[in-house]
């Protein structure tokens, strides 16, 4: 079976998966990685979402062969070690504006949240209305308002 390595929440590891095996799989079952959520498994209903080197992405429709070992992938659970706290700003905003019900795709949506108010910065511009329409994350308990209150108070904590 081949060998796969890369970056994982900032540690390098190695794993034996199949090529085509999914990294949303190789995540959960070989290595542990509970985070990220499997949805849907064909990047609709984004509860996967994580971060490869810095951009967001879902590991349901990515081969594990299709990363390189210099590749840095980080999940929720890494999220916070990007900051060098307990909980990253954005965590912390979902929790002030109280947006989890059943917290299923919450995960997903920070990680999503985290990416496009990086995207913004990096582009030296304000979060607007419109990067906020893009989050395309799917919440069965349709807490999107207060996603979008924790993501503009998350971005402002980001420095952004």
């Amino acid at each position: 079976m081949p060998t796969h390595s890369f970056k994982l929440n900032g540690k390098q590891i190695s794993v034996e998966a199949e090529d085509n095996v999914r990294l949303l799989w190789v995540l959960r079952d070989l290595l542990g990685v509970t985070g990220p959520k499997y949805g849907c498994g064909i990047q609709v209903c984004r509860s996967c979402t994580s971060h490869i080197n810095g951009k967001a992405f879902n590991p349901c429709s990515v081969p594990v062969k299709d990363l390189d070992p210099t590749d840095e992938v980080t999940t929720i659970e890494g999220l916070p070690a990007t900051v060098g706290q307990d909980l990253h700003p954005m965590q912390e905003a979902w929790l002030k504006y109280d947006v989890s019900q059943c917290g299923y795709c919450q995960p997903g949506q920070i990680m999503a949240a985290v990416a496009k108010v990086r995207q913004a910065k990096a582009e030296g511009r304000d979060l607007t209305d419109a990067d906020l329409d893009e989050l395309r994350n799917i919440c069965r308990c349709g807490t999107y308002s207060r996603i979008r209150e924790a993501v503009k108070a998350g971005a402002e904590d980001m420095g952004a």
